[in-house]
């Protein structure tokens, strides 16, 4: 737990006396240790691109990835690939078979991987509204991966994933990214482009992958993190 109050305030340039109503009201993740609450820095920038708010630009700074070009969502998701009809009766077994199906490197710990999709489950629920849900680690970062893989899974029957507006979900986009960067940036792009009426729609009567991928390159994704 890398940052403070004051910390956390000035990343998402907000005042401490807002850092602390979000805590009171549970909106915000934050931890309490040795009497002081903390925040992990990773997971408050995914809180804060999800919800598309303003953060300093040198939040998603890391040096060691900046010249790496950012990948698009089409390529992240023709990488990750389509899953329809994926089975299972209740959240962690659905997770479960989802892990199986992914396009991954065979150093991967699929075992690990469901472990700590789980667990990102138990700390707050990915559903986005919509029948939609986002599982990914609650650390966004996969070494043993070359690059970020985005994958959509359709699910045989909708399942309760504890989402905010009580729906149940029924469709899965996966982002599993190396860098913090890419997966922040991949957030903002599928967050945008599910406000794109074509898009959801395409996605919600389950189309084809030709459907999904042209309906996805049709809209214009010029979103990055740092530009909020």
């Amino acid at each position: 737990m890398n940052l403070s109050v004051k910390g956390a305030a000035q990343l998402l340039l907000v005042s401490e006396k807002t850092i602390y109503r979000w805590i009171n009201q549970k909106l915000i993740p934050a931890y309490r240790l040795e009497g002081q609450h903390r925040f992990n820095r990773a997971e408050l920038l995914e809180w804060a691109t999800s919800r598309r708010m303003g953060v300093a630009p040198e939040a998603f700074t890391e040096p060691e990835t900046a010249a790496v070009p950012l990948p698009t969502l089409t390529e992240s998701l023709e990488a990750g690939g389509i899953i329809y009809r994926l089975g299972g009766s209740e959240r962690n077994q659905v997770l479960a078979n989802l892990v199986a199906a992914l396009r991954l490197p065979e150093e991967v710990d699929r075992d690990y991987l469901l472990k700590v999709l789980i667990a990102r489950e138990e700390l707050a629920s990915t559903g986005i509204g919509h029948g939609i849900a986002v599982p990914h680690p609650r650390t966004p970062l996969l070494t043993e991966i070359s690059r970020p893989l985005v994958t959509l899974a359709f699910l045989e029957q909708p399942i309760d994933f504890g989402a905010l507006d009580g729906k149940p979900v029924r469709i899965l986009f996966s982002i599993l990214s190396p860098t913090l960067r890419a997966h922040l940036y991949l957030l903002s792009m599928l967050s945008f482009s599910l406000r794109n009426t074509d898009f959801l729609t395409t996605v919600h009567h389950e189309g084809s992958r030709e459907e999904i991928l042209t309906a996805l390159g049709n809209i214009k994704q010029g979103i990055k993190p740092s530009q909020p």
